[in-house]
Formats: C-alpha cells, structure tokens, sequence
C-alpha cells in the first residue's frame, strides 16, 4: 500500500518523463544531434582539451564557474561529450519540468471534475510533445547554446508564474528553486542572452506580486524580495568569480581585444569590407595588407594586429560610423519591419503560437475568469516585447538564435498566465468548451508545423552530413601527420558542424583556424608554444612542418595572393606552393621564402 501511495505521488513525475524519454528516443533513431554553430564546437574544444590539449573553462562565451565545471567533468574522462550532454540534459529537462507542472495544473481541476483532470493531463502533454516536434525541432536536434539559455530562461517564467500563491515564504522560495537555478545557469550560459530575457522575468514578478492581496505587506515582499534576491545574488557571485578568473594580465588584454573584435565585426562590419574606408583605416595604421586580413578574418597571420589596433577601430567605428548613421530614419525603418515580421511568415510558426497565446489569454480573461487584469499585463507585455525587439533591430543584430528565442521567453511567459487563469475558474458544462476549443487548436496549429519541420531538419542533416565529410577528412589527414601543424583558412572551415555523440575522443587538434574568437587568446598562445611556435607568420615561413590548408573554391576564388601579399608588406618575398590534397576539395600549401 505505501508503495503505491508512492507511485501515485510521483504520478505527474513518471507520467512526463516517460513522455520525454520517447521523444528523446524518437528524436534520437530519427536524426543524429549537433552542435549547431562553430561557436558550440569551440566552446566544447576548449573545455574539453580538444584545442589547448587541457581541458580549460575560459572558453570566453560561457561564465569561467560553469567553464570550470565542465572541464572538470573532461578531465575526468574526455571521451564523454560532457558539453552535449549538457545541453541536451538542459534542454530536455526544461520541457521534462514544464510537463510536470502541466500535470500539476490538470490536478488542480481534478477536484472540481476527475473526468477533466485526466483529459486534461493527456491534451497539455500531447501540445508539449507538438510543441517539441513542430516548433522547436531543429533547434533540439542542432543545439545551440543561446537557444538553450533562452529555453531555460522560459521555463525559470513558466515555473515561476505557475506556483501556487497559497503557501508560506519559506514554501514559496523552495517551491521557486528550479526556478533560480535555471535564471542562474542560463546567465552562466549566455550572459546576454538571458539579460535580453531579463525584461519578461521582471515582468513575470509584477504580474505575481500584484495578484497578492496585500501588495505591501512584509510576508508579500519577503516571499518574492527572496526569489529575486537569491537570482540577483546568484548572478553576482558568478560575475565575481568569472572576473576573478580572468583578472591577470594577458587574459585582461585579450578580453578587450575580444570586445573591440566583436564591435568591429558584428556591428560595422562595412568597415573592413568596403573600399570606402581603406583611407579611414590606413589613418589609424592599418596596411592595406592587414585590411585583407581583417577582411578575411585571417589576422591571426599578422600579430601586429592587437588589441590597440582593433580598439582604434572598433572607437573609429562606433563615433564616426555610428554617428553618421541617420537614427530617427533607422528607427521608422525598423519599427516598419518589426510590425512586418510580427505578423507575416518570416518568423513563422513562433510568431503565430505568440499571437494564438495572446487571443488565447484574452479569451480566457473574458469568457472564463471575468477578470480584466489581463488588459494591463498584455499591454505591458506588448511594450516590454516590442522594446526589446526595437533594441535588437536597432542594433542590425537579429539572427534567429536571437529571435527564436524572444518569441520562446515571450511564449512561456503567456501560457503561464494563461494556465494560472485556468486554474481559477470553477468549471460547467458550457465553460468546458472554451479552454478545451483554444487546446484542440493549438494541437493542430501544432501538427501542421511538424508537416515542413520534419522535413526541414531532414534536409538540414542531409545538407551537414554532405559538408562533414571534408571535415572528417581534414581532422583525419592532420591526426595522420601528428608531427605538423596546420593553419586553417577561415572561410573554408567555418561551415563545418560536428555530431555530438560521435568523435568523441576529444584528443589534441594539431590545426587551428587563422582567425576567430578565441585567436590571440592566452590558449591560442598555449596552443602554438606545443609546436614551438610563437608567431603564426615567422612559423610557415621557418618551421617546414607548419602549413596552410585552403578549400579549392576558396583558393580558385581568392587565390593566394593575401598570404604572398602580407609578406610583402613586411619585406619577405613568398611562394606558396600546393604540397598536397585532403579528399576532393581540399589543398595543403607550404609556405617558402624566394
């Protein structure tokens, strides 16, 4: 008997995870899971000992404690994708709780009607499992670790706006734990990611604390004062450590070095690329050689290119660039386009599911609760949203890793309210209809966009499978050659992606690219020195075991005349010479002074 007393407690438990279990499965004998991004594989390379040959937390996108930790987990034993895993585990386990507390939510009318609570346990789990399947499919299968700090940062809303308002300070703080984990990770995961979130967080807060009776009372303020005190203090402690982590020296200067790199490329990237400004550079010291490279991204060859050259730049940039720039012209654009996009097929099916959420949450005000607080939190919503998307549009930084994940946070946020609006009417036979209606539709809002996911993320491994393959011969021929080291054109490696439960081997990549995010960085440098190489250009032209490897589009597009070109510059006349093939596509150059 207390067994199954047992059991019946953990009902909502064993019911979900056995849901989620065979969407992993399905998921799983369906299609391989990737790192989606080059950013995901480095990341993983860095904290698995892959590029430095020791696994190391300064990866520089995630915080160093949760770097740290999972480098830990590598150096214990390298051959278990710990990175992947976590991802996975983040992602999964995410929907894993919000199918509990969908569970939790149908018991709530269990006591009002068994027969209903049942249906309705079956029909919130079947849209969690549509939900999986037709919206965020290929963002589950191609991981991406912006899109899992955004799906945790949701499901931290989600948790919170739907726990119970009838319990002590203490059970409410303990009840939110998972809640503050996941705002905590997630910041640990992709700072800025869950900072764009922070707003609907916030917002999930006000519309709590004002359903309180007595707003002002202490009891009021201790039970969500700790919540948001914990989060705060959370987010601080790994601001500290990660800065502790990164305070000496060499890592400080490469820290700014990484910034003044990112608002070069990210945000004027004309500035390198267009010949308009090739007189601009030159007056803050940039060869024409150097503006090739930056061009390229190959400026890891030329390590005059530093810290203070791409902080003149990124200076440059943003007062002459930025100031130039007509901003109220710019604006009416953008706000043109953000209501375009609002409700066009661009962002399709997110931004349908985020306009059937507000109808749905209206509806439910109306014709089910009578209660028309519903009016001020949309509205609000509708402010805060638009003025988070106005900021990303603003910037010219809106790729869908960014915006998939506002439609996700902004989604969670209504289906919470609309959950917590369920829960407070009492049922009848004629109201039975309304939330089991907006249901029925989304299911099938839901079913419709599996029929082109499915297929889309089909094509999409299909398509990486066909480029991975220069990628397997590439990481086999340099492996094979252990006693070279090889330099990588950016351009013609970067499209790679890598499966995360496969070449897991995680041993030391004796090649690197050129050029990237962690170029120049205190591991680039470690990196090299296991070659005995200090600089990148002195060692292809004095180590003969140091080469070059290019695509054959790229060399037939390109050539390699900025190579010969840098030299030149510096007063070394080159020859590069083809010394080599990897597979079809592919050529290796020796480097060789005249």
């Amino acid at each position: 008997m207390e067994y199954n007393k047992g059991l019946r407690k953990y009902k909502n438990c064993i019911l979900t995870f056995a849901v989620m279990a065979v969407n992993v499965i399905v998921m799983a004998l369906c299609f391989d899971f990737y790192y989606d991004l080059n950013d995901d594989t480095m990341i993983k390379d860095v904290m698995s000992g892959v590029y430095s040959g020791v696994p190391d937390g300064h990866n520089m996108q995630t915080l160093y404690p949760l770097g740290a930790l999972i480098a830990l987990c590598y150096r214990l034993c390298r051959r278990i994708p710990w990175y992947g895993l976590f991802l996975c585990l983040c992602q999964f386990g995410c929907f894993y709780l919000i199918g509990v507390r969908l569970c939790a939510a149908a018991d709530s009318q269990e006591g009002k009607d068994k027969r209903n609570g049942v249906l309705g346990k079956i029909l919130l789990l079947a849209v969690l499992t549509l939900f999986q399947w037709g919206a965020c499919l290929l963002h589950l299968i191609n991981i991406q670790y912006t899109i899992t700090c955004a799906i945790m940062s949701a499901t931290a809303i989600f948790l919170f706006l739907t726990t119970p308002k009838e319990i002590s300070t203490q059970q409410f703080v303990v009840k939110n734990i998972p809640a503050i984990v996941l705002v905590i990770v997630s910041y640990q995961l992709r700072t800025e990611m869950l900072l764009l979130t922070f707003p609907f967080i916030c917002l999930a807060g006000l519309y709590s604390i004002t359903e309180e009776k007595k707003i002002f009372d202490k009891e009021t303020l201790y039970k969500y004062g700790g919540v948001l005190g914990i989060i705060l203090a959370g987010m601080a402690l790994s601001s500290a450590a990660d800065y502790a982590a990164y305070c000496k020296e060499d890592w400080k200067d490469f820290r700014e070095f990484f910034d003044a790199r990112t608002t070069v490329y990210d945000f004027y990237p004309e500035l390198i690329t267009d010949e308009e400004y090739s007189e601009e550079l030159s007056a803050l010291g940039v060869t024409v050689a150097q503006q090739t490279l930056l061009e390229n991204y190959n400026f890891g060859l030329d390590d005059a290119i530093d810290t203070q050259m791409l902080t003149d730049m990124a200076d440059y940039a943003s007062h002459a660039l930025g100031g130039a720039k007509d901003w109220t012209a710019i604006a009416r654009e953008q706000i043109s386009y953000y209501r375009y996009r609002t409700f066009h097929e661009q962002d399709a099916p997110y931004n349908i599911i985020v306009i059937w959420a507000y109808v749905a949450v209206a509806a439910a005000g109306i014709l089910l609760c009578h209660r028309y607080a519903f009016v001020w939190q949309l509205m609000l919503l509708i402010a805060a949203r638009s003025a988070v998307w106005m900021f990303i549009l603003m910037r010219g930084r809106d790729p869908v890793r960014i915006t998939h994940s506002l439609y996700l946070v902004e989604f969670a946020l209504l289906s919470a309210l609309l959950i917590r609006m369920l829960c407070l009417y009492r049922t009848d036979a004629r109201k039975n209809s309304v939330p089991l209606g907006m249901t029925v539709l989304l299911i099938l809002l839901m079913a419709g966009s599996m029929t082109s996911s499915i297929p889309e993320v089909k094509e999409d491994q299909a398509l990486r499978e066909r480029v991975n393959v220069d990628w397997y011969e590439i990481d086999a021929y340099c492996r094979a050659h252990s006693q070279n080291f090889y330099f990588e054109d950016v351009y013609s490696t970067v499209g790679f992606s890598q499966k995360i439960f496969e070449h897991t081997d995680n041993g030391y990549a004796n090649y690197d690219i050129l050029g990237g995010w962690i170029c120049k960085s205190p591991l680039y440098r470690e990196k090299l020195r296991r070659f005995d190489i200090v600089l990148a250009s002195e060692a292809l032209i004095g180590q003969e075991y140091v080469y070059v490897i290019m695509s054959e589009a790229e060399a037939s597009e390109r050539g390699t005349g900025w190579i010969a070109e840098y030299y030149e510059s510096q007063g070394v006349k080159v020859i590069v010479e083809e010394t080599d093939r990897i597979g079809a596509r592919y050529l290796v150059y020796r480097v060789c002074v005249e």
